[in-house]
């Protein structure tokens, strides 16, 4: 199943509170074979998903921007750090730096990223199904849920190859 944009945010919401209790078990249980499975599940989903036919994360969300992602991005774009920042970036609630506008400045029409090859760290990751120490980041991977058809997919995969 490939959820459209719109039918995740009715899905997400439906399995919200199912997640997180799913989630809170998992911590408890310290599983060992959990980040290999991600990394299985993530691969696996990557291999049939486009993420060109969607773009929601683009969209919707805002990447936080590194000290190494502003020197990479800026290099890229033949201009002063100080001038990517001003004109691109701003602070988030919790002092990050991230994209000014959204959807994303450098996201194309045809959902392509316009600095796709220096892209920030945090795109180049998106959505983190496949981190090592995966149990670290649920809450984060709650919200992406709500943004991003592949993990809602992979999550939903996950509960049944790992049921608690």
């Amino acid at each position: 199943m490939k959820p459209t944009p719109q039918e995740l945010q009715i899905l997400a919401k439906e399995t919200h509170a199912e997640t997180k209790k799913y989630f809170q078990k998992l911590k408890k249980r310290q599983q060992k074979r959990l980040d290999p499975l991600m990394q299985e599940l993530h691969k696996k989903e990557f291999e049939k998903t486009d993420c060109l036919t969607c773009g929601n994360c683009c969209k919707t969300s805002s990447p936080i921007v590194t000290e190494k992602d502003i020197q990479r991005i800026a290099k890229y774009l033949r201009i002063k750090e100080v001038k990517f920042v001003e004109q691109y970036l701003e602070r988030d609630g919790d002092d990050f730096y991230v994209m000014q506008t959204i959807p994303c400045t450098f996201l194309d029409t045809d959902n392509s990223c316009f600095i796709y090859d220096v892209r920030p760290k945090a795109c180049k990751e998106y959505p983190h199904t496949d981190r090592r120490k995966f149990i670290q980041i649920t809450d984060l991977t709650l919200k992406n849920i709500e943004i991003c058809p592949a993990t809602y997919n992979i999550i939903e995969e996950l509960k049944k190859k790992l049921p608690l």
